[in-house]
């Protein structure tokens, strides 16, 4: 069975306590502008997954309230940074399975400020989720003092720069792109721009990467609502709807625990779930305009470029400083601003990217319109790990 986003919606992405509001706020404000794009009550949803990482049990019920008291059945969803793209894919197979005609995916988070703790806080890696994921950066590479997520694709980057010849500045070219895409986006936490050479004088978080090819915490909500063929007839929405066409998610195997970063940090995984989803669809990269892509730092763009077929392996230094992955170029990539400019609130993270391909397919994106897109692919990724690869299409 079809199933099709028919409403979008997100908060601005905002620095951490620099906004008096709560989450379940985010997610009235996200919920109910998802809703209102799609001009469907919330008496007609009949399931809700809700996505966050930093909230006790049950907060999704205590935030979906703030929409309607329905009764119906709201799930709580944890998936590192993939888990907007786990609620999302939560939904659709709701509607694929035809257990449900309606389903709203949501997604949230309210953050502290500084560096995330990667998975250990305080510092007990013995009893994190992500202890071997770590183990196999500090076998190869030690460990320092620097923030661990950055530490563990700071290091990726280091490999890719050793085997390949991947220069800094092409790891830069990354943030410089993505901090330009984002001074179009008015919901974007950050909306400076910089140069190349300003990205790479930036202070240094873990050689080599810089604070300006870094993610930051961010507070926010977004918000999907999901929907089945049917539901989409009886109500005359075909203006409104994009297709998931198709959507995988894959966690890891032996082959990210083989010793290197650029593997542990989910390349592999990445790779799994893109091929997954252009055997499903039929469709392959060389049909896709426009890509959300999860750019937590700028190594993982140049990562998951080569993961998702756009460029060989070791290639994708030159293929973002060729501009192809710009306006002009074959693809925009992260038109948004991606996750280093736009921001990372980790629960909203995947459902921000479906949004801003759903405007951009519909042609609602204004200032930053990918020219004539039809079909968009998003990838989300979470430490840990799980990789989620969605690709939408505008119907004819």
């Amino acid at each position: 069975m079809k199933s099709y986003i028919v409403g979008v919606g997100m908060t601005r992405f905002e620095k951490p306590e620099s906004r008096d509001w709560q989450y379940w706020d985010m997610v009235r404000e996200a919920g109910g502008a998802a809703l209102a794009d799609a001009g469907v009550d919330y008496g007609l949803v009949e399931q809700v997954p809700v996505g966050y990482c930093f909230q006790p049990s049950t907060a999704g019920q205590r935030a979906a309230y703030e929409l309607g008291l329905t009764g119906v059945p709201v799930y709580n969803v944890n998936n590192n940074c993939a888990t907007g793209s786990t609620a999302l894919m939560m939904a659709r197979q709701f509607v694929q399975g035809g257990l449900s005609d309606c389903v709203l995916a949501l997604g949230f988070e309210k953050m502290k400020r500084g560096a995330l703790g990667g998975g250990a806080d305080g510092g007990d890696f013995a009893t994190s989720p992500v202890a071997r994921h770590y183990g196999i950066m500090a076998a190869a590479h030690g460990f320092e003092m620097s923030p661990p997520t950055a530490q563990i694709f700071g290091n990726a980057a280091r490999e890719h720069m050793e085997r390949y010849g991947t220069t800094p500045a092409q790891l830069a070219a990354v943030g410089a792109k993505n901090h330009r895409h984002s001074a179009h986006n008015p919901n974007a936490q950050f909306q400076d721009v910089y140069t190349v050479e300003e990205v790479l004088a930036a202070r240094t978080i873990h050689d080599p990467l810089t604070k300006l090819q870094c993610s930051p915490t961010s507070d926010g909500a977004a918000a999907a609502l999901v929907v089945s063929e049917r539901f989409l007839v009886a109500h005359g929405l075909h203006d409104k709807a994009v297709e998931i066409v198709a959507q995988a998610m894959t966690t890891d195997t032996p082959e990210s625990f083989g010793g290197s970063c650029i593997d542990v940090v989910g390349k592999p995984m990445t790779a799994a779930a893109a091929r997954r989803v252009y055997e499903d669809s039929g469709l392959g990269i060389e049909d896709v305009d426009v890509v959300e892509l999860h750019d937590c730092f700028s190594v993982n763009e140049l990562l998951t470029y080569e993961a998702l077929g756009m460029c060989a392996d070791g290639a994708s230094g030159k293929l973002v400083e060729s501009g192809a992955t710009t306006y002009g170029g074959r693809w925009v990539v992260n038109p948004s601003g991606g996750l280093i400019s736009k921001g990372h609130p980790l629960g909203a993270t995947g459902l921000a990217q479906a949004a801003e391909l759903v405007w951009q397919l519909r042609g609602e994106a204004g200032a930053r319109q990918v020219p004539a897109a039809r079909v968009g692919l998003a990838h989300n990724i979470g430490l840990g790990g799980a990789a989620v690869v969605t690709l939408l299409r505008r119907p004819a």
